[in-house]
């Protein structure tokens, strides 16, 4: 068995541990202690009882950070959570994904006050091996002023939760405050100068009716994009050579431009009186997302400007003959009626700039109560809506020659997702220390992803295909009307949960989980969990569970086509992703797809060491039959013919082709520390925490032929094995200083081949109250413009300067300035 490498940092450590011999006076950690509602279903109970390790982040720690993108927030206080800025991914660029302990976005389960919340339509066709095809949750709808505080629960938890609880599960809870609020201005830009960022967000309480409240938070804003792209040595030979029209730099390596951005949360409960409470929530958000791509070369680009040996020129009158324009040169083609080159639309190339419109609604209502029997009960229904409506411009069909529009309706993708709860807790004295607790409860869902057609241009095989140029809208083709449509897939599920405190200071946990799938039938998972107090000061816990991801009907069925870079080929090839039930992928293997199954298991302690708080845990995940995209396989001519009848169009002109397929296995294994220190000795308080994080994941098992070397090594190395963060934060008075430091290891970037060194981060602000309600922040995040080593094949390959995938951005310092208001 593999032996996990000792601790890569022991100061860090020693610094906390040091700090327990300190005279200052120690604060009670209000963190710690903060009650959970996740990882059990007992009422009242603290994160340091729980059996299983649960962060708790107050809101503060998200609205005293510059940046809005709700995932950025997150990472930038949880080590293990990792996401990336995705500058040209397709459609990740609008739906970034994120990975929790190492794992792909849709095997961490995302809630909202408890309930389950709905995924996005985005599958992350591009994500560094990691997240390549995963359908995760978009939480960059949710505004940070709204949440009271977040629960990270660091374990396996599906036999509790169902679906995608693999690496663990995140919690946003709502504020609930019938009265005041605030008022937040925000402006900030990287130290480059570009990339400014302007949000108004808001918080307000009031009481709705005699007995409940309403709580509505909204964060309207934009974003300017920002460049780190060097001139790519092609570009610079065309203007050497005398073209004009070539742009400087021909590609825009950055973070997208975001329009209109739109993030709105309601919150409301009442009394109803006789133990009753009727509740609801719900979110609506849009934005509009717009990015580079890869830049056409005018001499070069295959298949719209060379035909491979030399220029391709269109013969706009092939009744007279295909060889008309054969031979002609780029110039003679400009000056010839009947020959067409793209030259003429495009004399310097194109770089496609794309983007999508973002909209993003949910909605739940519920009833909870106590029964004269004894038991609780929460009744609950929701709907939640994920739409992406792509477009795409500066780009053309080349199959329609002159007649080419140059923007695109490529389609949509949608998804829309129904649940329904039943849930019911009663204790029962059974001789046990404490009562025995039991849940059980009912769940019914139902999920839906649509596809949409595009306009006809955007996947039209027009006239001159037959002459070797390109089908369909160039860099993101359209979706034909064969590709488009509506799957759906519906399950229901039971579980019970038991726990109790078998004798004082020994908890133990234990739950089952049935469900029931209409396309592959059913999944029994169970979880045993246990936290054993030795002293008042030292306490174990552990747990054990079995879990499971169900493949999404947006994995099942979804076409795409991503324009990506070839190292081998130095050059842009189209690389198609088919439905694994197509009859071309079932010639290679495919098949319809199964779950994932997991095996979870974890073992921690909790203790104090003087005045600090400590929590140690390990963790180990095997992850069996995991879904993901197979290696990119070539295409025969019969398998293009068969492709575009599939409805495909632009398979006319795909080089390579993949499907899903549950082909491999991995382990994954790590550390999770976290120590927090309270004094008054510094300023009038000072609170300092460390978070440290180490994961490993191994490749067990694969099939050669749908998984090659690479994505082996995107899936080992593709993001830091170390992690950690240690801040503090001290008040003087009507002064709040603030200072955090991240680690960030090494990565691999599987798009330039190269292996990154980890670097170290300085965040820090400064806030000054006026008065109790008014207050002004200054602040910067990499305060010192740390940025990742330069990439050294940027300028022979396609202009990124920096990594794409650098775990903390590549775009430098930011500064941000905020002024807020509470009432």
């Amino acid at each position: 068995m593999e032996i996990i490498k000792p601790f890569k940092y022991p100061s860090l450590l020693a610094i906390a541990i040091a700090a327990a011999s300190s005279p200052a006076l120690a604060q009670e950690d209000e963190i710690i202690e903060e009650v959970i509602t996740i990882g059990t279903r007992v009422e009242g109970r603290s994160a340091t009882e729980s059996a299983v390790p649960i962060d708790i982040i107050t809101g503060d720690d998200f609205v005293n950070q510059g940046g809005s993108d709700l995932n950025s927030l997150l990472r930038n206080v949880v080590p293990s959570y990792n996401v990336n800025t995705q500058p040209i991914s397709d459609a990740a660029s609008l739906v970034r994904p994120a990975n929790l302990r190492g794992l792909a976005p849709d095997h961490t389960l995302v809630l909202i006050n408890g309930k389950r919340r709905h995924r996005a339509a985005v599958i992350a066709w591009l994500g560094n091996g990691v997240s390549d095809g995963a359908q995760g949750p978009d939480i960059s709808q949710i505004p940070s002023i709204a949440l009271q505080q977040v629960e990270v629960l660091r374990d396996g938890a599906a036999a509790q939760y169902g679906s995608d609880a693999i690496a663990g599960v995140i919690n946003f809870q709502l504020k609930d405050n019938s009265e005041g609020g605030a008022v937040e201005i925000k402006a900030g830009q990287f130290y480059e100068g570009d990339g400014r960022q302007f949000t108004v967000a808001g918080n307000y309480g009031m009481p709705f009716t005699a007995q409940g409240f309403v709580n509505v938070s909204f964060e309207v804003g934009s974003k300017e994009d920002t460049d780190r792209s060097v001139q790519r040595n092609d570009a610079a030979a065309l203007i050497a050579a005398g073209n004009t029209d070539v742009a400087n730099p021909a590609q825009v390596w950055g973070s997208p431009e975001i329009k209109d951005d739109l993030k709105s949360v309601v919150n409301l409960g009442v009394d109803l009186g006789g133990g009753k409470e009727f509740y609801a929530f719900g979110n609506y958000g849009g934005k509009t997302v717009d990015g580079g791509f890869y830049f056409r070369n005018p001499e070069t680009r295959s298949a719209v400007y060379s035909n491979g040996t030399g220029p391709l020129i269109g013969d706009l009158d092939p009744s007279n003959g295909l060889d008309s324009c054969t031979g002609f040169t780029h110039a003679q083609a400009l000056s010839s009626a009947e020959c067409f080159s793209f030259q003429e639309m495009f004399p310097g190339g194109f770089t496609p700039r794309f983007g999508g419109e973002v909209t993003d609604l949910a909605g739940l209502a519920g009833v909870r109560g106590d029964l004269d029997n004894g038991w609780s009960y929460d009744v609950s229904a929701s709907l939640g809506y994920n739409d992406v409506d792509f477009f795409i411009y500066n780009t053309v069909n080349a199959s329609l020659g002159p007649q080419s529009p140059t923007s695109f309706n490529p389609g949509a993708y949608t998804q829309l997702e129904k649940n329904f709860n039943i849930d019911l807790v009663k204790g029962f004295e059974v001789g046990l220390a404490s009562e025995l607790n039991v849940a059980t409860g009912f769940e019914w869902r139902d999920e839906t992803f649509e596809i949409t057609t595009g306009d006809q241009a955007s996947y039209e095989i027009g006239p001159l295909a037959a002459q070797g140029f390109s089908a369909a809208s160039n860099g993101f083709p359209g979706f034909g009307p064969l590709a488009g449509g509506q799957w759906s897939r519906s399950n229901v599920a039971t579980y019970v949960d038991l726990e109790a405190d078998v004798v004082d200071g020994w908890l133990v946990g234990m739950a089952l989980r049935f469900e029931d799938f209409e396309d592959f039938g059913t999944t029994t998972n169970g979880k045993l969990a246990t936290n054993l107090a030795l002293t008042d000061t030292l306490s174990l816990r552990g747990s054990w569970s079995t879990g499971f991801r169900a493949p999404t009907p947006g994995q099942s069925n979804a076409f795409n086509v991503s324009t990506e870079f070839d190292l081998t080929l130095n050059d842009l090839v189209n690389n198609g992703t088919i439905p694994s039930t197509n009859p071309v992928a079932l010639l290679r293997g495919g098949e319809a797809l199964d779950p994932e199954k997991s095996t979870n298991w974890t073992i921690g302690a909790v203790f104090t060491l003087g005045a600090i708080d400590v929590t140690v845990d390990y963790f180990n995940i095997e992850l069996e039959d995991r879904i993901a995209p197979s290696q990119l396989y070539s295409l025969t001519q019969t398998e293009v013919d068969s492709l575009v009848a599939s409805g495909v169009t632009s398979a006319a002109n795909l080089q390579n082709f993949r499907f899903f397929t549950n082909d491999f296995d991995t382990t994954t294994k790590g550390f999770d520390i976290v120590a927090t220190y309270g004094t008054e000795a510094i300023g009038d308080s000072t609170d300092i925490s460390l978070a440290f994080n180490q994961t490993q994941t191994s490749v067990d098992s694969f099939t050669p032929e749908t998984i090659d070397a690479t994505r082996i090594r995107e899936l080992e190395q593709g993001l830091p094995e170390t992690r950690w963060n240690l801040s503090s934060t001290t008040l003087i008075g009507d002064w709040r200083l603030m200072a955090r430091v991240s680690y960030y290891d090494d990565w691999f970037d599987s798009e330039d081949g190269q292996v990154y060194s980890g670097e170290t981060l300085v965040d820090a602000e400064v806030s000054y109250a006026f008065t109790d309600k008014a207050s002004v922040i200054l602040g910067a995040q990499n305060l010192l413009d740390q940025t990742p080593e330069e990439n050294p094949g940027a300028a022979d390959g396609v202009g990124n300067r920096y990594s794409q995938f650098s775990p903390f951005g590549f775009e430098g310092g930011f500064y941000y300035l905020r002024t807020r208001y509470e009432f």
